[in-house]
């Protein structure tokens, strides 16, 4: 008899929120069949019958990875990114346009990212276009491209070749990408307010959080909002990090303002008065604030202001990580840790896997204008995870995949043990088709 599939996953499956005792069907890469009947009968080419603490979820979808390649490999890298992402449970990044160079401003650019990803990649692999002064006027043709969207800064990128916009290059940029239909994400950080509140950095990581307070965010946000409703561009900010940001952002969306926004693993998890002192590995723009933030931020998700949940992992060389928090350069590496982090917070919290796979596949999915991934049902692409929540593990960094071993997550203890992560319904491995385009 001819088989019917390639391979069925029988035992804890959550779909649609909800975890059940069932069987998922796969075959040419995308999910037949979802069922309650752990002995739903099939002819497939392998049966998994997982362990009672073994629950299979959706593939994590991150929408803000920067992997640097080409122009600073050395800090990461298309090969040790997406293999430490599969190993993490990420089955779909979204590359930022900086901090590689050329940055991904033009086509062209965009073309050489795609060359040198190519065979490289080994879970799926998007790319997003930016924005500043040098290609105001020419976004369409990124756009037309695949980019996803266009990442702005308000406040200095932290690299030479990709510079900010002030709010009336901003406005035109809105304008434009509007125009086109496109997806505005920005860094929100008011270089005014960031003047007024520079004051000296110590070894201590609050003063580091001092010298970039929460109100040079909430500031720079307010001013995009207005934007957003005086030009009706779809916009997203990121790495939201603090509560203040989260009141101005509830109230555009009560006004209905076609605006979204994310936070990070290491403002959900982690606070600046128990950072060890001159520990770069935790300096990142805006800064980790304390504990009164970061629950404000689980606050934001569960009520929904705050859309998801990405890593913004941003990794450099030791070169760069070292110095002072004055000095040092700004990121945080979480790409492998990220979900997991997550994951052990949420738990603390009472929350729990659905609410952190909600957060961190579904609704990353659906802002990135996927329909075929995010979920287990019936005719999404196989990209799938088999993860142990309950059991914990410590995070060595130098086991970790990417290409320099500094984490801020190092030597923490975290529930969620990866056993297997499929990729369109394979093994993860680098594939030339692993380089997608916006739906």
């Amino acid at each position: 008899m001819a088989k019917q599939a390639d391979f069925a996953i029988r035992g804890n499956i959550l779909t649609n929120g909800v975890q059940i005792h069932g069987t998922v069907v796969v075959g040419g890469g995308r999910i037949i069949t979802v069922t309650d009947n752990p002995e739903y009968a099939i002819d497939a080419n392998e049966n998994i019958r997982l362990r009672d603490d073994e629950v299979l979820i959706p593939g994590i979808v991150d929408t803000h990875v920067h992997i640097n390649e080409p122009g600073r490999t050395e800090w990461e890298g298309f090969e040790c990114a997406t293999q430490a992402a599969a190993a993490g449970g990420v089955t779909t990044i979204l590359d930022m346009p900086l901090n590689s160079n050329p940055p991904t401003l033009t086509r062209e650019a965009l073309d050489i990212k795609k060359q040198a990803a190519l065979h490289k990649a080994h879970v799926q692999l998007g790319f997003w276009g930016g924005v500043d002064e040098t290609n105001l006027g020419h976004l369409k043709e990124l756009w037309d491209a695949g980019v996803f969207g266009f990442k702005c800064f308000l406040s200095p990128s932290g690299v030479n070749e990709y510079g900010s916009l002030p709010y009336d290059k901003l406005e035109q940029a809105m304008r434009e990408v509007a125009s086109i239909g496109g997806q505005l994400i920005c860094h929100a950080e008011d270089p005014h307010e960031l003047a007024l509140h520079a004051s000296q950095i110590g070894s201590t990581y609050r003063s580091f959080a001092e010298s970039r307070p929460a109100k040079c965010e909430a500031e720079a946000v307010r001013n995009v909002a207005r934007l957003v409703e005086r030009t009706g561009c779809r916009t997203h900010i990121l790495h939201v990090s603090s509560g203040l940001t989260v009141d101005i952002l509830r109230d555009a969306k009560a006004k209905g303002l076609p605006i979204t926004a994310e936070t990070c693993p290491h403002y959900l998890t982690l606070d600046c008065d128990h950072i060890p002192d001159d520990n770069t590995a935790f300096k990142c723009c805006p800064p980790i604030h304390d504990m009164h933030e970061q629950d404000a931020l689980w606050q934001g998700l569960v009520d929904g202001t705050l859309d998801f949940i990405a890593t913004d992992h941003s990794p450099a060389d030791a070169k760069m990580k070292s110095g002072t928090l004055a000095t040092a350069w700004g990121g945080v590496s979480s790409l492998q840790v990220g979900f997991r982090a997550v994951l052990t917070e949420a738990m603390r919290r009472g929350l729990g896997l659905a609410d952190t796979v909600r957060w961190m596949s579904q609704n990353t999915a659906r802002f990135a204008g996927f329909h075929d991934r995010g979920l287990i049902a019936p005719g999404k692409r196989a990209d799938l995870v088999i993860l142990r929540p309950n059991e914990r593990f410590t995070v060595d960094a130098k086991q970790l995949k990417s290409r320099n071993p500094i984490s801020a997550f190092d030597g923490a203890e975290l529930n969620g043990v990866i056993v297997r992560t499929f990729v369109g319904g394979h093994s993860a491995s680098a594939l030339e088709s692993n380089l997608i385009e916006r739906p």
